[in-house]
């Protein structure tokens, strides 16, 4: 049956690769992203381009709206839009911490608001919450990151919960790895011995740090991951491939 998709993110990466094969199976498929120039080939294809930041809830209801305008419902939201910041959390500013949260939970928590008072009318739909293996374990210089995605892995659980009643079924995926384009803002060693932070915009040096937190830095090891137990739901990077990551 001809579904009505949103996918959240699909400028590019999973998220673009997700909407296309949707296009693909004959969904009617609306690609969401700030880029909307980035999504030409989607209108190409036959699926429709909407402009949507999801921290500015103009965008997110003028999104919401024009879907029900225009079909009259929607089916499937796939919650795929996100980023990372990575570095030492003594480098990391709590304006990009908080952007992170903006974007990777409060961000999804909006259109997810907006979207579920139409399925809960039609009494079906289907919410797919594009978490990532980052939301089981834990890696050096990524506890921002890491902490959105263990909070979606939790906001996700009570979701199901309180939707179970309403014909509203609930997906939370879980990549490895993925050929994407993910944006990252991250620490990298320079030349002169300090830190710098790459971002979008700007690259500029990090005040250089003390020996005692510098020592052995770059000998930390990440979790051993395949040697961590992991619930019945994560699966490897093969199994998920042309799926919707996390961010």
């Amino acid at each position: 049956m001809k579904k009505v998709i949103l996918v959240t993110g699909a400028s590019s990466g999973i998220g673009k690769s997700t909407a296309l094969q949707l296009i693909n199976d004959g969904h009617i498929v609306y690609g969401a992203a700030r880029r909307i120039e980035k999504m030409k080939d989607l209108q190409e294809q036959g699926g429709h381009a909407i402009q949507m930041d999801v921290t500015k809830e103009a965008d997110v209801k003028a999104c919401v709206e024009q879907i029900m305008k225009e079909q009259d419902r929607i089916d499937v939201l796939v919650n795929n839009a996100g980023y990372a910041v990575y570095g030492p959390v003594e480098n990391v500013s709590l304006a990009d911490a908080k952007r992170q949260f903006e974007v990777n939970i409060f961000g999804l928590a909006a259109i997810t608001k907006e979207v579920i008072p139409q399925m809960r009318a039609q009494k079906s739909g289907t919410i797919i919450n594009i978490s990532s293996v980052g939301g089981k374990v834990y890696t050096p210089f990524g506890a921002w990151y890491h902490a959105t995605k263990h909070a979606l892995e939790g906001w996700s659980d009570c979701l199901r919960l309180e939707l179970s009643d309403f014909g509203i079924t609930w997906s939370s995926l879980s990549p490895v790895s993925s050929k994407q384009s993910l944006q990252m803002s991250c620490t990298t060693p320079c030349s002169n011995g300090q830190k710098a932070r790459f971002t979008r915009k700007t690259l500029r040096p990090l005040p250089k740090q003390p020996k005692a937190l510098t020592k052995n830095r770059d000998n930390i090891q990440s979790p051993p991951l395949l040697q961590r137990p992991f619930p019945n739901r994560f699966a490897p990077s093969d199994q998920k491939q042309g799926m919707p990551q996390g961010s």
